[in-house]
């Protein structure tokens, strides 16, 4: 932004200061944020996690722009209480870092108790500390879908509007 000088203040011989942009240079300015922008969208990948703790198995899944890794652990107390560390050594086996990851989409159920107020206790320390994105899916959400695969869930969100960082659980008894 180019700042000219415009005027005077009054009559004291004073120099205001107007913040202005020529409209001359108004489409070089209009030129260059659109090259950073494609830029910034070339650097940005977008690497998102994809964690199901309601079933059987604890479910998780890297989606890392056209390669999706996933791996899945028993349901127990013990993995429950390490939930983190598993999360952990998972991104770490792939060559990531949490911070590496744009947004996490998680079931909120219905499903194992336990397993959903894990996840999501974690999954919200990790939006706390980190600022990452989450998203609470249930599979209920997405009925009318034939075929799922859990590799379509950031689209199907984005399709059915689930919320960004809101909590919502089902749980069953």
């Amino acid at each position: 932004i180019l700042i000219f000088v415009d005027g005077y203040l009054f009559s004291l011989n004073l120099w205001y200061i107007k913040e202005s942009t020529p409209l001359s240079f108004e489409k070089y300015l209009l030129l260059f944020s659109s090259e950073l922008e494609l830029v910034i969208k070339h650097i940005c990948k977008m690497k998102k996690l994809i964690i199901d703790a309601a079933k059987d198995k604890i479910f998780f899944m890297i989606i890392n722009n056209d390669i999706n890794y996933n791996i899945s652990h028993e349901n127990t107390k013990i993995n429950f209480e390490k939930m983190i560390t598993l999360i952990n050594e998972f991104l770490n086996s792939k060559n990531l870092k949490i911070d590496d990851i744009s947004k996490i989409y998680i079931n909120r159920g219905p499903g194992s108790f336990a397993g959903i107020r894990n996840s999501l206790s974690t999954i919200k320390a990790i939006h706390l500390v980190k600022k990452i994105d989450y998203y609470c899916y249930s599979l209920d959400d997405f009925s009318s879908v034939k075929k799922f695969k859990y590799e379509n869930i950031p689209n199907l969100c984005d399709k059915f509007k689930i919320k960004k960082n809101l909590i919502n659980p089902i749980y069953i008894s």
